[in-house]
């Protein structure tokens, strides 16, 4: 398992990352979840994240200027993400916005993104309208929603599963990645065989379960977030199930693999980033030494995402120059191409904001993910 940082050290290194702000010439915003069903995957991106901008600062900043990161909890309430993101714009004057976590949360903050011209990169959720149409502010670095959970039964299919059931949150984050499920199922020729809805925070699995168990679902597609899903299989396991579990890359977390425990193993997870262990590959080599000056052992793919999201940020502030406005940073995003190593591409143009086009199956075994 990775090693990760204990609560108070976390809250430590909170603190520490404010008190920088005196010194600080560019800040950066964050709204995140801090304390509530996801939290454990959030502060695995954040360790990612970290070990950019530490690195950053530790050279002396972007062109002479050190970095700051902001971040608040928004415990995966649209609302709060509203108002944090509210705070981070007119009162703390962030130039950007990093990594802010959920689709109902992010879809939220686009009115103020556009009044204010704040760019927001690598967003932490693939839904589909993040990329399509374009938000004028918004730039993903990974890919969608829809592409995983088609992709997830594409395969299940082609292993011989036929009876395929979905439990889908009942948010736009689910109805999203459904849409992609739904081009799946149409493939395949084949319908769910259980299409059950779930409360975002409080599933009410009593009720969810039985459905599952009386389809005898050879697999289940589970479109859900942090404990709300680990909860679910749990459920479903004591229920005398085994039907193969996958799940998407929100889930793609150490934090989510130690919350499951004995139920983790085998669970499929879809991935949008290389793989974590493929130590040759340059992203990962980078990422890794960091990390172990640190102090951690390994990477997850939560903390991935965070490493290349502000890899993305960094280079582009680069590239805006000395003194950077919202603005400018925005113009130099629109006309970016940046190769991060190992055929990983991340290229944006008025007309795309996709960033990485890539989606990837692994798979629990003895608490780690495999591939």
């Amino acid at each position: 398992m990775m090693k990760m940082l204990s609560t108070s050290r976390a809250v430590a290194l909170l603190f520490a990352l404010s008190a920088l702000g005196a010194s600080a010439q560019i800040v950066i915003g964050q709204s995140a979840d801090l304390s509530g069903p996801v939290a454990a995957s959030v502060k695995e991106t954040i360790m990612g994240s970290q070990l950019v901008i530490d690195q950053v600062n530790a050279q002396g900043g972007i062109n002479g200027e050190q970095v700051e990161v902001i971040r608040l909890d928004d415990g995966l309430d649209a609302k709060r993400s509203v108002e944090n993101t509210r705070i981070l714009i007119e009162d703390k004057k962030v130039l950007a916005l990093l990594l802010n976590r959920g689709t109902p949360n992010t879809l939220a903050v686009i009115p103020l993104l556009d009044k204010y011209g704040v760019a927001l990169v690598g967003p932490s959720t693939g839904a589909m309208a993040l990329h399509k149409p374009v938000q004028k502010n918004i730039f993903n670095v990974r890919s969608t929603y829809q592409r995983e959970a088609e992709k997830a039964v594409q395969h299940l299919h082609t292993t011989g599963i036929q009876r395929i059931a979905v439990v889908q949150a009942d948010d736009s984050f689910g109805k999203d990645a459904m849409e992609g499920a739904s081009k799946g199922f149409e493939k395949a020729g084949i319908t769910p065989a259980v299409l059950a809805l779930a409360d975002r925070s409080k599933p009410d699995y009593s009720a969810i379960v039985p459905q599952l168990v009386k389809a005898n679902a050879q697999a289940v597609l589970w479109i859900g977030s942090g404990t709300a899903v680990t909860e679910g299989v749990k459920a479903l396991r004591a229920a005398g199930s085994a039907a193969q579990i996958i799940t998407l890359s929100n889930n793609a977390a150490s934090g989510f693999i130690k919350e499951l425990g004995s139920a983790s193993a085998g669970v499929i997870v879809t991935q949008v980033l290389p793989y974590e262990r493929s130590f040759g590959h340059p992203l990962i080599k980078e990422a890794l030494a960091l990390a172990k000056a640190k102090g951690q052992t390994e990477l997850s793919p939560a903390l991935l995402e965070g490493f290349v999201a502000t890899k993305v940020m960094v280079e582009a502030l680069r590239r805006t120059g000395p003194k950077p406005t919202r603005a400018r940073l925005i113009a130099t995003l629109n006309s970016f191409q940046y190769d991060l190593g190992g055929n990983i591409d991340v290229s944006y143009s008025p007309t795309d904001h996709t960033g990485i086009d890539y989606v990837d199956l692994s798979i629990v075994s003895e608490g780690r993910f495999k591939r």
